[in-house]
């Protein structure tokens, strides 16, 4: 299968004569085999199966079979959050004492997790624009470099990642380009078409499409060349004594090496396990993904041209429109559209877009976006809370933006229900 279409439908499950068509929900723990030496093969990564459901279970590795059919890659694993992703993504590189280039321009919880949390745990982090020029992106980069990091659609900036530039010179550094792709999804972007190397999402978002069940997924493109830089990244190149030795790079390969470490080492570990029932309800929203991309970015290109003219609204923020700074970019990356995300904001700032939110019908104020719901949250007050007024302009988030989430409805009913909430302002 080639198209899109058909792999958001069909792959990474084929049912043989008589078994389940839909993907099945193993509810189970634990696993049955008849002989202690065939479950020692499992441990010893010597023989593929399952033996406990923290580290793997078979509805979860269909699912990331099929995210990782759609992104390209050569492998795939199911965390239980995005924040679960991107943290396993760089701690199976990263070590006390490393350095990860980040783009600042990203979701508040995951600048949070770096800037604070990981910094505990004696991780560093230099973080620049997305606009920044390459002069600028060189000098971030330092000997104990292990990683560059941003998101193709910035979460709420809405800032457009140049991915070709960021991944040449995180090569250039012989590091690898982490990105976070959950806003386009594979639909409208596929990083590693642009020399990203691994690939994460928020499967919470548009890829469960419902707001039904919280999860993530890491995909590996099976590029890049961990023993070329065996000196960077030892947890991949040396033996792992905490796993009999194993040095995953010359056993697994460029294409299993970094998911297998995830997996054997990480997860057995951290435990951030998805549930199968999770998965399940990701795997049935992959489904529709391609239909429900389509509309959703039909319907923001609307609500935005919409907003854009009103002369209530102070500015508009999303890279369909041809006044965007990052419209030429977008069509690059994205010339199928991007995302349902736009961000705004009502003229009077903060107090006049409490008003517009509080006389919304149709929109509901929730912390969530990407679902078929339209949604609509003031990060400042909510998911950027925790940052400072510099580290909100720093972050793309100015005090007064508005993060609307276009959802699948009549976007008649969507732009009548913005418009008689503008005509509230005073």
């Amino acid at each position: 299968m080639s198209k899109i279409g058909t792999k958001c439908v069909q792959a990474g499950y084929t049912p043989k004569n008589g078994e389940p068509r839909q993907i099945p929900i193993i509810q189970s723990t634990t696993f049955k085999y008849d002989t202690s030496e065939d479950m020692g093969k499992l441990f010893d990564l010597e023989a593929e199966g399952y033996f406990y459901s923290r580290l793997q279970n078979p509805t979860n590795d269909y699912v990331a079979a099929r995210i990782c059919a759609l992104e390209g890659g050569t492998a795939a694993m199911l965390t239980s959050s995005g924040q679960s992703a991107n943290f396993f993504a760089l701690f199976n590189i990263c070590n006390n004492g490393d350095h990860v280039v980040c783009s600042s321009a990203i979701y508040g919880g995951t600048y949070n997790l770096f800037n604070v949390t990981m910094r505990k745990m004696g991780i560093d982090f230099t973080f620049v624009t997305p606009d920044c020029s390459d002069e600028e992106l060189e000098a971030a980069f330092r000997p104990n470099t292990k990683a560059v990091f941003g998101e193709t659609i910035a979460n709420p900036s809405l800032a457009v990642l140049d991915i070709e530039r960021f991944a040449k010179a995180a090569h250039g550094h012989g590091v690898p380009l982490i990105i976070d792709n959950t806003f386009p999804t594979p639909i409208n972007c596929r990083p590693f078409e642009w020399g990203c190397d691994i690939v994460t999402h928020a499967t919470t978002k548009y890829m469960d499409g419902h707001a039904s069940g919280v999860g993530g997924a890491i995909v590996d493109s099976g590029k890049f060349d961990w023993l070329a830089h065996a000196d960077k990244f030892p947890g991949l190149c040396t033996p792992d004594e905490s796993y009999h030795g194993i040095v995953y790079a010359e056993k697994f390969g460029k294409g299993g090496a970094f998911i297998t470490k995830a997996t054997a080492q990480l997860m057995r570990d951290f435990g951030a396990t998805p549930s199968a029932q999770n998965s399940y309800l990701v795997g049935l929203g992959l489904e529709s993904l391609h239909i429900r991309m389509e509309r959703h970015c039909k319907n923001a290109q609307a609500v935005a041209e919409f907003l854009e003219k009103h002369d209530k609204v102070a500015w508009v923020n999303y890279c369909g429109l041809p006044s965007n700074k990052y419209y030429a970019i977008a069509q690059k990356y994205l010339p199928n559209g991007s995302c349902g995300v736009i961000s705004f904001g009502v003229k009077g700032g903060r107090k006049a877009a409490e008003e517009f939110m509080k006389n919304l019908k149709v929109a509901i104020i929730a912390t969530h976006v990407a679902d078929a719901h339209t949604c609509v949250l003031h990060p400042a007050n909510a998911t950027h809370r925790q940052l400072s007024e510099a580290e909100l302009i720093k972050a793309g988030v100015p005090s007064d933006l508005i993060r609307l989430s276009v959802g699948i409805e009549d976007v008649e009913d969507i732009i009548e229900d913005l418009n008689q909430a503008l005509e509230t302002v005073r």
